[in-house]
């Protein structure tokens, strides 16, 4: 089944190895027959500050404009980034902040504690590289990243299921370990999971 997939790298550099794994996905959903968007944060032109909050409107720079079209339009979300200090890097998080607003994302009920789920019907897949071992970020550091990511920003919004793919220790990796995650990225994209 043909999918519409939506891939966000949040890597500042061009030839970093978040960058090959969004492509090596990227470049096997595309063979697979799956439409495919990959957006690189680090090129497009926006304020990643929510200057007021949720107090004024902030128009949307045009490139925020294709980026909110792109998701709206896509069954699937592939967000592939570093993790730097425990999260998501700034690069990602004023993007998040900036795009998924209320009416667009989500939609508080008057009167109300709950909200509207607006991107619902989509599913995800994080790819996050690490100097730490995975084990050791998920079960001793409780995968403070990925919580916030997966539970109070993708699932808030509802996109669900959220599935992860943690490559670490890249660091300490030798060439041999990263065509090994490259060949595993290129399996997930074909499949578009």
């Amino acid at each position: 089944m043909s999918r519409s997939i939506l891939i966000l790298l949040a890597h500042p550099l061009p030839d970093s190895l978040c960058a090959a794994l969004a492509r090596t996905y990227a470049d096997n959903a595309r063979r697979a027959g799956h439409q495919v968007t990959l957006l690189e944060l680090a090129s497009l032109q926006f304020d990643p500050l929510l200057r007021h909050g949720y107090r004024q409107s902030q128009p949307l720079e045009p490139d925020l404009e294709s980026a909110a079209q792109a998701l709206q339009a896509c069954d699937h979300l592939v967000l592939v980034y570093p993790t730097w200090w425990g999260a998501m890097p700034a690069l990602l998080k004023g993007f998040l902040d900036r795009l998924l607003l209320p009416g667009f994302a989500f939609r508080y009920r008057r009167g109300s504690v709950w909200w509207d789920r607006l991107l619902a019907g989509r599913s995800a897949r994080v790819i996050t590289t690490m100097d730490t071992p995975p084990w050791y970020y998920r079960w001793l550091y409780s995968d403070p990243g990925i919580a916030q990511l997966r539970r109070t920003v993708l699932q808030f919004c509802g996109i669900a299921p959220v599935r992860v793919t943690r490559l670490g220790p890249v660091r300490s990796s030798s060439p041999a370990r990263r065509q090994r995650w490259l060949q595993a990225i290129a399996r997930l994209g074909a499949a578009g999971r």
